[in-house]
């Protein structure tokens, strides 16, 4: 018994010591993964996923995703730089491609690690909004969403145990943990509402660097009203959703753009 209260203890203790703030908006999260670990993850899992998919010959929309994502990158380290905190961004080594694929999505890996498919650039259209889309990604790792949610993670599922010691007895869960965190499973359960929250924040951050790297934040009302068309019928109730409704997602946006217009440079 009093080896459980230890755990419990050590658990909390945890929570106390590992909280960091979320840029801009200020929230407080848990995190109890090293950045040099979770860097030499994301890493390795994004050399992986390169040479295992077929990177676009879209000369075109390539370079498109590369001058956004290079606008973007210099965005927030403006941001980070102004407010004193550049440290938060060591061991970024940012890189920005386009991969052939039908699936409407995009992502980054923490460390600036971005990939867009071109079932996406329909939907996106032009420069802004692939800036909509570059904005919203990014903010996940400078969030750090995937660590949060990897942390949650060891501590509900593993114990609490440490990062280095999951990954060398507990291979096969470990590896669920970071799927889990980059939404590359399904789960129903304690994490999904946090899922929502991620995803309402990266949005509220996304603006924010879209407009500090010369976008119309508009755009991200107009880019998510063409998403709500295109994939029309094939989406979950929200309550069972990783993400928030379109209907939501837009409602809050609108009233997230002001703020947002503050840092607009043209």
């Amino acid at each position: 018994m009093k080896i459980r209260h230890l755990g419990i203890v050590l658990v909390i203790f945890s929570f106390v010591v590992a909280c960091s703030t979320v840029a801009i908006t200020g929230r407080k999260q848990l995190n109890i993964i090293p950045d040099s670990q979770m860097l030499s993850m994301s890493f390795q899992e994004y050399d992986s996923f390169i040479k295992t998919n077929k990177i676009s010959n879209d000369k075109r929309n390539s370079d498109l995703v590369q001058k956004v994502g290079y606008k973007i990158k210099l965005a927030v380290e403006s941001y980070f730089a102004q407010k004193k905190k550049s440290d938060q961004l060591a061991g970024f080594n940012w890189e920005f491609h386009l991969v052939e694929s039908n699936e409407i999505n995009a992502w980054c890996m923490p460390g600036g690690k971005v990939v867009f498919y071109t079932g996406i650039l329909p939907i996106c259209q032009n420069e802004e909004g692939i800036a909509v889309v570059m904005g919203h990604e990014i903010a996940h790792a400078i969030a750090e969403h995937g660590s949060e949610r990897m942390s949650q993670g060891l501590i509900t599922q593993l114990g609490g145990m440490a990062l280095d010691k999951a990954l060398e007895t507990k291979t096969d869960e470990t590896r669920q943990l970071w799927m889990t965190a980059f939404g590359l499973g399904a789960q129903l359960g304690v994490l999904l509402p946090f899922s929502r929250l991620h995803e309402s924040e990266a949005d509220h951050l996304g603006l924010v660097f879209m407009a500090m790297a010369g976008y119309d934040p508009n755009n991200a009302v107009e880019f998510w009203k063409r998403m709500s068309v295109s994939t029309s019928g094939q989406k979950p109730p929200e309550f069972l959703s990783t993400h928030p409704s379109d209907e939501t997602r837009i409602r809050d946006l609108q009233k997230l753009i002001p703020e947002a217009m503050k840092y607009y440079k043209k």
